[in-house]
Order: structure tokens, then C-alpha cells, then sequence
């Protein structure tokens, strides 16, 4: 995992531009790898992303997998680079809301991966395909648990926090919301456990923002009062707040 701590510590998903600076910096430094320049290249692809910058991103990404594997690279390495570049054309595809052309991609990320035995890039494009492969969204998801369920790291662990919510918003969304519930309440608890901050924050919003759509409202409330008391110039927390506080209109005689 030593690779993927340094992408941690390199990202921030907050600010892709300074992001995109570190990896380009990165990726033009002969001191490092071949390899690591070519990871280096395939976040810069996608920072560039979040900035937008598709077209560029998707030149960058057909730059890595144009590179000649060295001879004396390992077979996992160049499995690495397909799965990672495969990723990330899916990723582009489905922000550019492009699902059909996102989840081939992405199933060949999964391919990929598990060839290169990267369990970090397995899930991540677990997690990608569960989101966008309308109408097989569980099926990926339980394949992501499944994954989960072999590994004790707590950074791969983390990927939980990601499946468990965006199940928790499929079943939501298609009204199913008791169990969409317990896929929030799941992603708490793994965000609580190997989460980040946002994570955690994120988390605890889905569980109150179900509540309300459960009709428990005086939970949800006490949920977001907690929320707003941590962050409060968060817009989603304030705007559920409205939501929960507002009075109901009143019929004029």
C-alpha cells in the first residue's frame, strides 16, 4: 500500500489544481520510476477531470497507454497501468454522463486490477461500476462487500464508507428506504471506523437526510442540529434544516 499512501497524501480532491500541479511535477521527474511517473500521469488525468479538462485528461491517459513496458518490469506493473488507465477513462466517461461508455471501461479496470492483484483498484472500480451500471447497481456493491470481507486493512476497509452510501442512495432513491437506511447506517459506522472527517460528516447527512424521508423527523433534526454545530456554513446541512424547521403552509380562509 506504500503507492497508494503517497497518492493520499498528494490528493487533494478539494483543490484538483494544486493536485494536478504535484502530480504533473511528479510525472516529469527522472529521479522517480517509469512506473511512478506513469501512476503520476494517470492522477494528473484525473485532476484534470475535476477541473474539466476531459479532452486533456483523455490525451494524457492515451500517452500512458502508449508507454513500452520495460523489459524488466514486472507482468503486475503493466496490469497496474491498463487497470489504472481504464479507471480513469470511465471515470471521465461517467462525469461526462456517459454511463454506457463508462462501465466497459470500468469492468476492464476490474479485470485489470485483479491481475495486477490490486485489491485498492479492484474496489475503486467496484465502487465506479455501482454507480453507474443502471439496474445492476446491487450486484457490483455485493461483489465490493465481498472483496471487503477478505481484507482486514484499514485503507482498503475505507472503501466500505463509499459502497455502503451510494447503495444506501439506489435503494433511497427508488423508495426502498428502510434498507437504504441500513446502507447508511453501515457507511457511519465504516466511516467512523477507517473514514476521513468529510467522510464521517458526509455519512452521519445521508442517515438523517433518510430519516426525514422516513418521516422521523425529530431524529433527522437532532442529527443536522449536531451537523450545523460542527460545520455550520455547510448548505446541505442548512438547507435540510430548512427543510425540517419550516412550517407547513396554512390554508387562507
Amino acid at each position: 500500500m506504500g503507492e497508494q499512501q503517497l497518492l493520499d497524501r498528494l490528493w487533494d480532491f478539494a483543490d484538483p489544481e494544486a493536485s494536478a500541479e504535484r502530480f504533473s511535477g511528479l510525472a516529469n521527474d527522472e529521479s522517480e520510476t517509469a512506473h511512478t511517473r506513469a501512476v503520476m500521469q494517470t492522477q494528473l488525468a484525473r485532476a484534470l477531470g475535476l477541473l474539466g479538462r476531459g479532452d486533456e485528461a483523455l490525451a494524457v491517459l492515451d500517452r500512458v497507454a502508449a508507454l513500452p513496458a520495460a523489459d524488466d518490469e514486472p507482468a503486475a506493473f503493466a496490469a497496474e497501468l491498463r487497470a489504472r488507465v481504464a479507471i480513469e477513462r470511465g471515470r471521465l466517461a461517467a462525469t461526462d454522463g456517459r454511463p454506457a461508455d463508462a462501465v466497459p471501461e470500468l469492468t476492464r479496470g476490474v479485470r485489470e486490477a485483479a491481475i495486477a492483484g490490486s485489491t485498492f483498484l479492484v474496489l475503486d472500480a467496484l465502487h465506479m461500476l455501482a454507480l453507474n451500471d443502471v439496474g445492476h447497481e446491487e450486484v457490483w456493491a455485493t461483489e465490493g462487500f465481498d472483496v471487503l470481507d477478505g481484507t482486514r486493512d484499514p485503507r482498503l476497509r475505507r472503501w466500505g464508507v463509499a459502497l455502503h452510501n451510494n447503495l444506501g442512495w439506489t435503494l433511497h432513491d427508488s423508495g426502498r428506504l428502510t434498507g437504504a437506511l441500513m446502507q447508511f447506517e453501515e457507511a457511519s459506522r465504516a466511516a467512523e471506523a477507517y473514514g476521513t472527517a468529510q467522510q464521517r460528516h458526509v455519512a452521519k447527512w445521508s442517515v438523517a437526510r433518510c430519516l426525514r424521508s422516513l418521516g422521523r423527523t425529530d431524529e433527522a433534526l437532532e442529527l443536522q442540529r449536531a451537523l450545523a454545530f460542527e460545520r455550520p456554513d455547510d448548505p446541505y446541512v442548512q438547507a435540510e434544516l430548512a427543510a425540517l424547521t419550516e412550517a407547513p403552509p396554512t390554508i387562507e380562509a
